[in-house]
């Protein structure tokens, strides 16, 4: 670990996103280029995004309280789905802006100096994606890893932008500059899809990943070895913390001491196979019909 806290990413995210759509909005002036256009706008979407990341990871890493007993983890998922719902409204400008260059093409100028700034603002973003994705694994951030991948998914966008408005610039095919604009937008649309996708599926609780959940497997077969058996295994992510839920059987003539050191065991070696994560075990006795019941009683 760094030391550097998730909020610091974020900063620098922000500092980034100022610099670059000043870079592309320069650029755009400069030329007039509606395909330059469409970038800066999809940098002004990379600033609001990280500010709405900025709110939500200090409100995700507050720990729990007498209403939130999980603590807020939860709340990363809400950022990375508005993320993706700013980038639909991104699009939408874009290809607002680009229909009426489309019926009147007008000629690019001072094409050098815009692409410069261009080139600048991807390097930036580049060089802050990188750093992003870093923090995204020290701290299991879904919010610094959406961001991280929407910069560099900008990068992208950038260097296809430039090459674009470098052909219309030589070759005088004006139709290619809204062209490359709606084309822009389509590429981040999908984006935008792909992040609200994700953040649904946080939301619903997905189980986590079948390699974390062999090593949790392979802990508790241990149990077998005790005379002991486990089942109704149930597994869940939320934000940076995994929650395991599992009910260990135990043969009746354990004592309630031994049962509970083992249990305790148990606990402690899936929490180091798999960091991050918060376990619960319930104990039932092996020989009772009842403790083989997966089925929850309906509530009501």
């Amino acid at each position: 670990m760094s030391g550097r806290s998730p909020t610091y990413y974020i900063l620098f995210s922000v500092a980034t996103s100022v610099v670059t759509m000043a870079l592309k909005a320069g650029a755009y002036l400069l030329t007039g280029s509606v395909g330059l256009l469409s970038d800066a706008l999809e940098s002004g979407v990379n600033l609001a995004a990280a500010l709405v990341a900025l709110a939500t990871l200090s409100y995700a890493h507050s720990g729990e309280d007498e209403d939130h007993n999980f603590g807020h983890e939860k709340a990363e998922y809400f950022s990375s789905g508005i993320e993706g719902a700013l980038i639909f409204v991104a699009a939408a400008a874009i290809i607002w802006s680009a229909i009426p260059r489309l019926l009147e093409p007008r000629p690019l100028e001072q094409v050098g100096v815009g692409l410069a700034l261009s080139v600048a603002a991807a390097g930036a973003n580049l060089l802050c994606g990188w750093f992003l994705l870093k923090g995204a694994r020290e701290h299991r951030s879904i919010t610094l890893e959406a961001d991280a991948h929407h910069l560099l998914t900008d990068v992208w966008t950038t260097v296809g932008v430039i090459a674009g408005v470098a052909v219309v610039h030589f070759t005088g095919w004006l139709l290619l500059d809204p062209l490359i604009a709606i084309a822009v937008a389509l590429q981040i649309l999908w984006t935008g899809w792909s992040l609200i996708r994700r953040s649904f599926d946080g939301l619903m609780d997905r189980a986590i990943p079948e390699e974390e959940r062999a090593r949790i497997v392979a802990v508790l077969e241990q149990v077998r070895g005790r005379g002991g058996d486990y089942h109704r295994l149930r597994t869940r992510v939320s934000g940076k913390k995994s929650f395991v839920d599992v009910h260990i059987l135990l043969p009746g003539t354990m004592s309630v001491h031994e049962g509970h050191d083992l249990a305790h065991r148990l606990e402690a070696q899936i929490e180091e196979a798999v960091p991050h994560v918060e376990v619960l075990t319930h104990l039932e006795s092996l020989e009772d019909p009842r403790s083989w019941d997966d089925h929850p009683k309906p509530m009501g």
